[in-house]
């Protein structure tokens, strides 16, 4: 299993969110280039980074600093927030990006997803996002009818590299990941289910590496920086 250390980017800093709470931010460094590159030196080998101003506006806000942060390290990156168009995730993979994430365009534009699918082979990502079972879109602040599932196996013939699946109730709140419903979705689909949201400790990600299901890796964020997680101890564990 993969480790993806989250560099969420507010306003040229790495911060991280309370259930996807734009008022409930923490900064955590304002080099995000620099806080990569820390965890590329400790070992990591895929960044996972997330334009939370972008998610809102619907286009790259943060570019800036997700070019600074390709440009200084050597293993590959996955990028989400504001990619809702075709010319978009272009011009990033063309910048260097290993895989772009689509979420809210998964719902609103299906089609774009697989055409960029087909396009950039191993190179895109769909992003879904939960509360309650059910699929949020735009930085979570729209909630849909869309069950996760539903969504999940709509993409199962689409080429698609990987779904990341985030509990939107767990992320930021440090209580641990909803590794049943992580489980369930990564059994009923073929595609590669990345764990997101709430990832705190050791436990968590022993829990997620023996919960039965064939997950690809998790994400994790805050207990990174805070501590909660020793980064060598964690890489030690989906290694083993």
């Amino acid at each position: 299993m993969i480790l993806y250390p989250a560099i969420d980017l507010k306003d040229g800093q790495a911060v991280r969110l309370v259930h996807g709470d734009m008022e409930q931010t923490t900064v955590f460094n304002d080099n995000p280039a620099a806080q990569a590159l820390e965890f590329v030196n400790a070992g990591c080998e895929w960044l996972h980074l997330v334009d939370l101003n972008g998610a809102f506006a619907g286009e790259p806000v943060n570019a800036a600093p997700v070019e600074e942060i390709l440009k200084q390290t050597q293993v590959p990156a996955q990028l989400g927030g504001g990619i809702r168009d075709m010319a978009t995730i272009e011009r990033w993979i063309d910048r260097g990006l290993a895989r772009v994430i689509l979420g809210t365009v998964a719902v609103e534009n299906p089609d774009l997803v697989r055409e960029a699918a087909r396009a950039f082979p191993g190179k895109v990502a769909v992003g879904i996002d939960a509360r309650n079972g059910k699929v949020a879109t735009k930085g979570w602040a729209t909630e849909t009818d869309v069950m996760v599932t539903d969504l999940a196996k709509s993409f199962e013939d689409a080429g698609v590299a990987a779904i990341i699946y985030t509990d939107i109730m767990r992320d930021g709140a440090m209580k641990g990941p909803n590794v049943e419903a992580t489980a369930a979705l990564a059994n009923a689909v073929s595609i590669p289910v990345i764990a997101s949201g709430g990832v705190s400790s050791i436990a968590d990600l022993q829990a997620l590496k023996s919960c039965g299901a064939p997950l690809n890796g998790a994400i994790s964020g805050r207990a990174l920086y805070d501590g909660a997680i020793d980064l060598k101890e964690a890489l030690t564990v989906f290694r083993a």
